[in-house]
């Protein structure tokens, strides 16, 4: 959910420095953005004025926060307000010791292959289907995946190269024989000179000449209607890739062969 940027001259030079602090960090797009959405929250809340903002105040509004959204949120608003305060107004930053999220462990309920199956063949968009291949296959997380292109399958040493992953590192992962003879099916019907899977709003005649990636707001939608067509109840689905991963690929009969997987008609 965007939130505006109040209407305030001093707020807007202390927003627009906060984002160029954010930008030289070298920060993930994510964290950028919850950064800067956390200023804003903050700004909104208090009238713009941050200059000096006191204990009181502070326990306030994460009070406040706390009623309306998640722990997660109140630590990117904490984390980015700490920011703010240590770059942008150079002032040393007290930490706040009533604001302590609980700390939980959980393990992630784990999709079987038999479910992964059922996913893939319930996907009727061919993109999607295939994005969604690609996740379980190689292990990627949803941002990873989108971000993929032409140039990172190495089908020499038979590596993708996953680029830009959480922590601003690079990595590569093993890349089976049956995902890759999907990669290129798949490339021959969209035939785009960079994506691997470019966006879908020019329809399959000119997608070669789309200029972005699969939308991501389209691809969690497209998976939110398969599960509940499925009825899967699970909260995290996510398959354990170590252990899964070689059942679907090698294991006869238990995944959908490669020419459904592709099949444009879906």
């Amino acid at each position: 959910m965007y939130i505006e940027t109040p209407n305030d001259p001093q707020f807007n030079t202390y927003y627009t420095k906060h984002c160029k602090y954010l930008r030289l960090k070298g920060f993930q797009p994510k964290t950028f953005d919850a950064y800067s959405r956390a200023i804003r929250r903050i700004g909104t809340y208090f009238d713009a004025k941050l200059d000096d903002l006191s204990l009181d105040q502070l326990l306030d509004y994460f009070h406040d926060l706390l009623d309306s959204h998640s722990w997660s949120a109140v630590k990117l608003d904490l984390y980015g307000l700490r920011f703010f305060y240590t770059h942008v107004l150079n002032k040393t930053w007290v930490d706040i010791p009533l604001i302590k999220p609980p700390k939980t462990t959980r393990i992630p309920d784990i999709v079987t292959i038999d479910q992964a199956n059922q996913l893939f063949r319930r996907t009727n968009k061919l993109s999607y289907r295939v994005f969604f291949f690609t996740l379980y296959s190689l292990g990627l997380r949803l941002g990873e995946g989108i971000r993929l292109q032409t140039g990172d399958i190495d089908s020499t040493r038979m590596k993708v190269h996953i680029r830009n992953t959480k922590g601003n590192k690079d990595r590569l992962v093993p890349l089976p024989e049956k995902t890759l003879l999907i990669f290129k099916k798949f490339w021959w019907i969209h035939k785009h000179p960079t994506f691997l899977f470019p966006g879908r709003k020019r329809g399959l005649s000119n997608v070669h000449l789309v200029d972005h990636p699969l939308d991501r707001c389209g691809i969690q939608t497209t998976m939110t209607a398969v599960v509940k067509q499925m009825g899967i109840k699970k909260k995290y689905l996510r398959t354990h890739y170590a252990t899964v991963s070689p059942l679907i690929y090698w294991k006869q009969g238990q995944f959908a062969d490669n020419s459904k997987i592709c099949s444009p008609h879906r």
